[in-house]
């Protein structure tokens, strides 16, 4: 029942765009049931996946493990940029931050949750190892994955809880993400709308939210592409970003 909540974003999507991935599915049928046909080259080719991606997880897994022990992500960071499945995705690309986390900020209402947070902005909590990335070079990145020039809303989502914010929690985060916002605003040469504000408290999203990119990529990436995230992105900040 809960995860209802969280595909009503799609809904719009799967209205828009459905009669296009009907006829893709059509079209691809014959050739998907030819391939099923022989399920010998199914079966070898399964095997040789498997086998590739356990080989390539035992050479990953000491590198991960030792990064894993390395890293101290004792600091965080909270942010707001529209979607925060988007926003989270965004972030863990980054090399020194840790497991995000989908929230909601900004607001007053308590326990605010996916149902009831109109008066807070769907945010993400980002921990994050301060002798690999700091938090300047974070908002710098975040700047630049989202689109500050808008100040109804991100992209295909309108309203307040999907604005951005960069929220500090000391006087050295709020001059820090106030210069980050100024290089910006020359970069560009336009007013920069996203309030640098401060952070009362993170509430912390349902779970079917949390990592929502990675558990339903399929769901998420036609939602993305769908919202026109990246392609906002790139003709605001060009080779910028």
């Amino acid at each position: 029942m809960t995860r209802n909540f969280a595909e009503l974003r799609l809904s719009s999507y799967y209205q828009q765009f459905g009669t296009v991935m009907t006829q893709r599915t059509h079209r691809s049928t014959p050739r998907f049931q030819r391939f099923i046909a022989t399920p010998t080259l199914v079966f070898t080719l399964l095997a040789l996946s498997l086998a590739g991606c356990a080989k390539a997880a035992e050479q990953r897994a000491p590198q991960q493990s030792q990064s894993t022990q390395a890293a101290d992500y004792s600091a965080t960071l909270v942010v707001a940029g529209g979607c925060f499945w988007c926003v989270e995705s965004d972030l863990e690309k980054l090399p020194g931050v840790g497991d995000v986390v989908s929230g909601y900020a900004g607001g007053a209402t308590q326990n605010p949750t996916y149902r009831n947070h109109s008066a807070h902005l769907e945010v993400v909590r980002a921990p994050y190892d301060p002798a690999q990335i700091s938090y300047a070079e974070i908002v710098n990145y975040f700047l630049r994955h989202i689109d500050p020039l808008d100040v109804g809303g991100q992209f295909c989502d309108r309203g307040h809880s999907y604005t951005t914010a960069i929220f500090y929690s000391s006087d050295e985060e709020r001059s820090l993400a106030e210069t980050a916002v100024a290089q910006a605003e020359a970069e560009l040469g336009q007013k920069i709308v996203t309030p640098v504000i401060a952070l009362d408290k993170f509430w912390i999203a349902e779970d079917y939210h949390q990592n929502y990119y990675s558990e339903n990529p399929v769901r998420y990436n036609y939602y993305r592409r769908g919202c026109g995230r990246d392609a906002r992105v790139a003709e605001v900040w060009g080779e910028a970003k």
